[in-house]
């Protein structure tokens, strides 16, 4: 069976990524006791529970502090049989700090006594036995609910069979570069077709961008060289048993030449690499 353990400090989108588990037809519990973890694994491996897709709970600092710091021996009970995937999710603090800010919601570990920016730091630590063991951390500072979901289905999801998910996305560097990059490529030598009146408007999307940018002896160049490294690459990620690969492609603003590239690449792998996903980040 498959058991997706969700995990995370509030406010990082532990709800959203729940609900899109079950929305993607998983069997959902929230706020689980980790000691309980055998017991949901044995019930759930019944027939009775055929038709779901898996199980997937959270886990969080809402359990026993003695649970948490157990969880790694909890986790190495289970059988042999369940495949268990660990998704870690957080965000800067001051990010955190401002969505409670924003919603007027209590942090489930603050008091009088422990006031919001400390209750956030301890239940980093409280959590450190889950995020040390994690197969996935996504930082969700920037991410929009919808990016979220994205990012499960895409990063968690999307790989199927022992195949390598692959997430191509340009960015700009003026938003800093994506917390979640495996691969950064920064391609703001080519000469940018911000600076042409009439294309600054337009996005490497567009036909006369990409006519532009492949006019420029450059290009084509710098297409090659990353894509000889990819060709290398990839395949031995691939064979190292690598479930998620995000290569980011930047530019300065993320609307031209980092789009190009990130859409030429696809392009280029789709075929290769089947489980292969793209997203142009500042064009969301």
């Amino acid at each position: 069976m498959q058991l997706i353990i969700i995990s995370g400090r509030s406010g990082s989108g532990k709800s959203t990524a729940l609900h899109q588990l079950e929305d993607e037809g998983y069997y959902c519990i929230d706020n689980l006791p980790s000691s309980l973890l055998p017991a949901l694994v044995a019930e759930t491996s019944g027939e009775a529970f055929g038709h779901f897709r898996g199980t997937a709970v959270c886990i969080d600092a809402r359990n026993a502090w003695k649970d948490l710091a157990n969880f790694t021996a909890t986790l190495e009970s289970l059988p042999d049989s369940v495949n268990t995937e660990i998704l870690f999710l957080d965000a800067q603090e001051a990010t955190l700090i401002k969505r409670f800010s924003e919603t007027r919601r209590k942090h489930p570990l603050s008091s009088e006594a422990m006031p919001l920016a400390e209750a956030i730091e301890y239940e980093w630590r409280l959590l450190e036995p889950i995020s040390s063991a994690a197969s996935l951390v996504l930082d969700t500072s920037q991410m929009t609910i919808y990016e979220l979901r994205d990012a499960i289905k895409q990063r968690l999801l999307g790989a199927t069979g022992g195949s390598m998910s692959i997430l191509i996305q340009s960015f700009g560097f003026k938003r800093g570069v994506p917390a979640d990059a495996d691969l950064v490529f920064d391609v703001r030598m080519l000469p940018n077709p911000h600076w042409v009146k009439e294309l600054r408007l337009s996005t490497g999307l567009d036909q006369e961008v990409q006519s532009f940018l492949e006019a420029q002896p450059l290009t084509d160049e710098l297409f090659g060289d990353i894509s000889a490294y990819l060709n290398n690459w990839l395949p031995r990620y691939r064979d190292s048993n690598r479930s998620y690969m995000t290569i980011a492609i930047g530019c300065t603003g993320g609307q031209h030449r980092s789009v190009y590239l990130a859409n030429r690449l696809f392009q280029h792998y789709r075929e290769q690499f089947p489980a292969m996903h793209i997203r142009h980040r500042e064009l969301q």
